[in-house]
C-alpha cells in the first residue's frame, strides 16, 4: 500500500522546552513518520508526514486540537507552496486578491528557482508571466529553473547579452519538454509579422512559455492576463515598485538560429 503524505504545520502558543519532543512522541505513537521539519515563520513551524491511514491523521488532528502551547495552522495533502516551504524555510508570498500571482524578492533566488523549476517540470502548456525591474534576475532565474528542471531553454526574444528576436524554429526545437523564454517589450513592439506567427504557433505548443514584461505584452497583442497560469513578481525589496518607463524600443538584431545553447 502507498503512503499518504500530509503537510501539517503549527504555529506556537506557548514557548516551552521539550515541545517540539512531545509532538514527534504523538506522531510515534500514532506510527506517522516525519519526513521533513522545519521552521516557515519565526513561530511557525511545518512538517512532512507519512502515513498509511487517513484514519491516523485524524486521530493526530484530535488530539493536537486540545494541546494550548500550539494552534493548529494546517493540516492537508502538500501543496508545492508546503513542500518548498518546508525545503527553504519560508512561505512564497502569494497575492491575497490574485492568487496565481506570486511575490519574491532579490534575496530569494534559490526559493524563485527552485519554484519555478518545479512548474517546468510539470507536462502540458503552461504560460508563466514574470515581472520585475532591469537587472533584477529574471532572465538568470528562468535559466537556472530550466537547468534546475532538466529542460533545454530556448530564448524567442531577448535582450540577455544581445538584443534579439527570432522569425523561425528548427525542426527539433518545438519539442514540448523545451521552455520558451519570450520579452513581452522586444516580441510586441519590434516583432515582424513572422515573428508573431512564430509566437502563435509557440503559444499552441504543449510546452511552457514565460514572458518576461507580461503587462507590456498582452498591451500589444490579442493574448489577455487571463492567459497566464502563474505571474511572477521579482524586485529588489519588498517596496519596490514595478514600472516601465524604461521600456524604450530597443535595436533588435534577427538571429534565426539562436538558442539558449549558444551562450
Amino acid at each position: 500500500m502507498a503512503k499518504l503524505e500530509w503537510y501539517f504545520e503549527y504555529e506556537i502558543q506557548v514557548n516551552r522546552p521539550g515541545l517540539l519532543g512531545d509532538i514527534s512522541s504523538l506522531m510515534g505513537m500514532l506510527s506517522i513518520n516525519i519526513v521533513t521539519i522545519n521552521g516557515v515563520d519565526v513561530s511557525r513551524r511545518g512538517m512532512l508526514l507519512r502515513c498509511d491511514h487517513t484514519e491516523q491523521i485524524k486521530r493526530l488532528e484530535s488530539i493536537l486540537n486540545t494541546m494550548e502551547t500550539i494552534k493548529v495552522t494546517k493540516l492537508r495533502q502538500p501543496k508545492l507552496r508546503d513542500r518548498l516551504a518546508v525545503r527553504h524555510g519560508r512561505y512564497i508570498q502569494r497575492d491575497a486578491d490574485d492568487k496565481k500571482t506570486f511575490r519574491f524578492e532579490r534575496d530569494e533566488l534559490g526559493l524563485l528557482v527552485d519554484f519555478m523549476a518545479e512548474l517546468f517540470k510539470k507536462e502540458g502548456h503552461k504560460l508563466i508571466g514574470i515581472r520585475g525591474m532591469p537587472r533584477v534576475g529574471k532572465t538568470e532565474s528562468i535559466v537556472a529553473s530550466s537547468v534546475c528542471a532538466s529542460k533545454r531553454w530556448l530564448f524567442v526574444s531577448s535582450t540577455l547579452l544581445k538584443q534579439t528576436i527570432r522569425s523561425q524554429l528548427i525542426a527539433d526545437e518545438y519539442s514540448p519538454d523545451n521552455v520558451f523564454i519570450i520579452d513581452g517589450i522586444v516580441s510586441t513592439r519590434r516583432g515582424s509579422e513572422k515573428h508573431l506567427q512564430l509566437l502563435r504557433e509557440i503559444m499552441r505548443l504543449p510546452a511552457t512559455k514565460v514572458v518576461e514584461h507580461p503587462d507590456i505584452f498582452i498591451q500589444n497583442s490579442e493574448y489577455t492576463m487571463d492567459d497566464f497560469d502563474y505571474i511572477i513578481e521579482l524586485r529588489n525589496s519588498a517596496d519596490e515598485e514595478i514600472t516601465y518607463e524604461h521600456a524604450e524600443e530597443p535595436q533588435v538584431f534577427d538571429h534565426s538560429g539562436f538558442s539558449g545553447f549558444d551562450f
